[in-house]
């Protein structure tokens, strides 16, 4: 059914912490500076990161949830939210976060990784992060420059533990040009640091697969296919992934590794194309949208955007994470089988983007951050990708015909 390669058995052709051999090569996003703009909807954004940066602490309910107030405000701005749904947004999505807790201890630059992976630090975090933004001579672009790539083990090889969430933040950090948010996503970051790294960081996981791919569509279907996961969950949304690297590494890392990247820009094109397939094709008609499969959506968008704007000997890295997050959460959701037809067969009925920009912003859901995160997300890649097949548009419009909240949270 799908192409794949004539060697069956072969070492990846990419590095693992960074590779200087391949770039993907692709135009930025248009940068929205919100700091320094001057109209009434830009003003309102600026104003309202900044409350909840101030007022509401980046990960709350018993340190286990993510603020996503900048990602709601965000993709509703870029969508044209009015300064008033801009703040109808904020009062809604503020009723459920936190304040600041302290945390145990300050942290400075000599310690500043003891404390990594641990939630209770996330004000320290916050507080050590400002203080070298001061440093960095206020430039919040230098200041991600030497905690994200720099050292040994550096912080962008971790960015998708989290349910991906310090990914996404970070990528409206660059979107928004907001060092307020881009310190948010370096706090995320280090409070959710864990073993996700050393996939990336140790060359030992980059070894021979079983098989081997161009296409993520094929390795996915191998995977729904692969008895190798049966029983390690047994219901759609556990909360840790823990056990599928404990009980069955060796399956993950053999399908990370057989997804040769040979051509990068047209294969990142085909993973945000299996990023849509995931969320909108894997849906039967009869049950809610899947809430983890939506993350790993929102995650490729923030590939998308810090692309362009990485060292590029991270590029291929920053893919290879994203797809080894994509497993996981795959797997986590019982594997369900991807069917490109409920997509390429929806009938849009004359239908345009336009619809799509009216139900992220005056439709029922238009404060669920997710649903418009979405959206936001498969507009963009129609946008850099082309679409004339309507893929990316039928994917959208189904999806904001079809939603009625979230599934795939188990009990």
């Amino acid at each position: 059914m799908f192409a794949s390669f004539s060697i069956p058995f072969g070492l990846p052709r990419f590095g693992f912490g960074g590779n200087k051999g391949q770039v993907i090569k692709l135009p930025s996003v248009e940068i929205h500076d919100v700091e320094t703009a001057v109209d009434r909807r830009s003003r309102a954004l600026k104003h309202l990161l900044k409350a909840n940066h101030a007022t509401h602490s980046v990960i709350y309910n018993n340190l286990r949830f993510h603020n996503h107030a900048p990602h709601i405000l965000g993709s509703a701005y870029l969508f044209g939210a009015s300064p008033e749904q801009l703040n109808t947004i904020y009062e809604k999505e503020s009723k459920f976060l936190e304040p600041w807790q302290d945390s145990p201890g300050e942290i400075i630059k000599e310690d500043w990784r003891e404390f990594l992976g641990k939630r209770n630090y996330q004000r320290a975090y916050i507080d050590f992060f400002e203080d070298q933004l001061v440093q960095n001579g206020y430039d919040w672009k230098r200041l991600v420059e030497e905690f994200l790539y720099e050292g040994k083990e550096p912080l962008i090889n971790n960015l998708v533990a989290g349910l991906g969430h310090p990914l996404i933040h970070l990528g409206y950090g660059y979107e928004l040009s907001s060092g307020t948010v881009a310190i948010e996503a370096l706090a995320l970051t280090t409070c959710f640091y864990n073993y996700m790294h050393k996939y990336l960081d140790d060359p030992q996981y980059t070894r021979p697969a079983s098989y081997s791919t161009t296409s993520l569509l094929e390795a996915l279907e191998r995977i729904s296919a692969d008895e190798r996961f049966n029983g390690v969950f047994k219901e759609q949304g556990a909360e840790e992934i823990d056990p599928l690297f404990e009980e069955k590494e060796d399956a993950v890392l053999d399908h990370w590794n057989a997804w040769h990247i040979e051509q990068p820009e047209k294969q990142f094109e085909d993973s945000q194309r299996a990023a849509v397939a995931l969320l909108v094709a894997s849906h039967r008609d009869t049950a809610r949208f899947d809430f983890f499969l939506v993350h790993v959506l929102t995650s490729s968008h923030a590939v998308r955007i810090l692309l362009p704007l990485i060292p590029a000997k991270f590029h291929i890295s920053l893919v290879r994470q994203w797809w080894l997050f994509t497993i996981t959460a795959y797997v986590q959701q019982l594997r369900l089988p991807i069917k490109l037809e409920r997509i390429e067969d929806y009938d849009v009925k004359g239908r345009d983007w336009k619809y799509v920009d009216d139900k992220a912003v005056k439709s029922k859901w238009a404060t669920d951050a997710h649903f418009v995160k979405a959206l936001r997300a498969m507009k963009e890649a129609a946008k850099t990708w082309g679409d004339e097949s309507n893929f990316f548009l039928k994917a959208a419009v189904k999806f904001a015909d079809a939603f009625n909240d979230w599934g795939g949270l188990g009990n």
